[in-house]
């Protein structure tokens, strides 16, 4: 039930993103965006002809954490969109990426963030865009 002292457009906003649990969920992805965006520059700067294919996805994912990252932070409106299109396009990459990965290894000569549906990382990768869309979801 809405306060009565609350303006009704106050009343109805979503809860902050980055607070409470928001800031674990915020910590963990600035965690995954520091460490894809250290290991992509370092798989492109030193051994891109190895495999060009996982390390692009590994940048890809690391601008994703980015900005999954500042969107989830910032909480207003816009950015709740922001997080919810970046972070469904993170789930789909981990599964599709996942997926290519085990079924044709030989594209993946090298493993990205996401390889083994991010089995490098203890599976978080495949967890974290769940439990962010959940987060989301249970903020609006």
């Amino acid at each position: 039930m809405a306060d009565p002292q609350l303006p009704e457009a106050a009343a109805s906003a979503p809860r902050p993103t980055g607070q409470g649990f928001g800031r674990v969920l915020v910590t963990v992805y600035g965690l995954f965006a520091l460490a894809a965006t250290a290991r992509s520059v370092v798989q492109i700067a030193t051994k891109f002809d190895e495999a060009p294919i996982a390390y692009l996805l590994s940048a890809l994912a690391a601008v994703i954490y980015i900005v999954a990252t500042v969107a989830l932070a910032r909480g207003d409106r816009t950015s709740r969109r922001v997080a919810t299109v970046a972070i469904t396009i993170e789930l789909v990459g981990v599964l599709v990426v996942g997926l290519l990965s085990l079924a044709i290894p030989r594209d993946f000569p090298s493993a990205s963030v996401w390889s083994g549906f991010g089995s490098g990382y203890g599976f978080i990768p495949l967890v974290l865009p769940f439990v962010g869309l959940w987060w989301l979801r249970r903020t609006r």
